[in-house]
């Protein structure tokens, strides 16, 4: 039974590190249905559905929401993956691996993080600040359209740095841990909370439940993006590891969500810069404390360096995950 089990878990990670490959090559596989598009899908559909069968009780149809897609995105691509295994033939293991290691691929969003913030760091060094003002709109969610270069720079920064806990390594974590069906189910929380976590008058009540699991889902990959950002800083060159450690226990707890600071606190040590404080989103303005130290003004290459870091933190994950997989061998 242990050794069964064993071999499973040894199958996930396999899996899971060809996923990381193909995410590092290949980016956003957009030739490719996507799971995260019709997760989206099902969330508009059954918040219409629910929302008219149960008026007035928002509170319970946000709760039932999240519970049919937390079932759906976990059973589902179990049972999946597990009839794929079971009806492969004898020799065929490549096969069943194939699925998983794509589904994985499908979870982590690495290189298209890379990708679309390099695009903004791109045109600030061309001087197109309407540019890279489009480009930042398509990755943070707040108002960018009164932005300076510096604002649009702390936003790209930002979204990189809370990116690497949500797209990277807590799919990474949850299936690490809980094989292909776990990084569905973490991320079908974490599109709930993108979608219907809002602390506004439409959501405020249906998107509890939501919003509230996400906190839960990334409470432990939070902190742990924070320690391998730091851990990050210490080894490349150019990065302030001890200055990342300090700010990451200072600044971590400065935002109204328990989670979001953690890598954007570790970052800003790392660069040596001020990032978060106040912010539009939707017409409203946002209050929030400076994060780090405002030791130098920042500058396009933070966005790549940001992303080094993110690269970095997912490329520790990866050599642990290796090293427990040779051992067991």
């Amino acid at each position: 039974m242990w050794t069964e089990w064993l071999e499973l878990w040894k199958f996930h990670w396999i899996a899971l590190l060809l996923g990381c490959v193909l995410d590092w090559l290949l980016g956003d596989p957009h030739a490719l249905p996507h799971p995260v598009r019709l997760m989206g899908r099902m969330i508009e559909g059954l918040e219409r559905g629910l929302r008219e069968g149960l008026k007035g009780r928002e509170r319970l149809a946000g709760f039932l929401l999240t519970c049919i897609m937390c079932f759906a995105w976990s059973v589902i691509p179990w049972l999946a993956l597990k009839i794929a295994r079971d009806a492969a033939m004898p020799g065929l293991w490549p096969v069943p691996m194939a699925l998983e290691a794509l589904l994985c691929y499908e979870m982590l969003a690495a290189r298209s993080l890379w990708k679309e913030s390099m695009k903004v760091c791109c045109s600030l060094n061309r001087r197109d600040r309407e540019g890279a003002r489009r480009q930042v709109s398509m990755i943070v969610g707040r108002d960018t359209a009164s932005l300076d270069e510096d604002g649009i720079t702390r936003a790209a920064v930002e979204t990189v740095a809370e990116n690497t806990s949500d797209g990277v390594v807590a799919p990474f974590l949850y299936m690490m841990l809980l094989g292909p069906a776990g990084g569905c189910l973490y991320k079908v929380v974490n599109t709930m909370d993108s979608m219907i976590g809002y602390k506004n008058e439409r959501y405020l009540e249906f998107g509890r439940a939501a919003a509230r699991l996400d906190d839960w889902f990334n409470f432990i990959p939070a902190r742990l993006t924070g320690c391998l950002m730091v851990l990050t800083a210490c080894i490349l060159p150019g990065m302030d590891g001890r200055k990342s450690l300090r700010i990451f226990l200072r600044d971590r707890k400065k935002h109204e969500s328990p989670n979001s600071a953690h890598a954007e606190a570790a970052c800003a040590g790392a660069l040596r810069i001020r990032l978060a404080g106040d912010a539009w989103y939707f017409g409203v303005l946002c209050k929030k404390e400076f994060i780090g130290d405002d030791e130098r003004p920042v500058e396009p290459e933070d966005i790549k360096r940001a992303n080094l870091l993110m690269m970095g933190s997912e490329g520790i994950l990866v050599l642990v995950l290796a090293a427990i997989a040779l051992c067991w061998s």
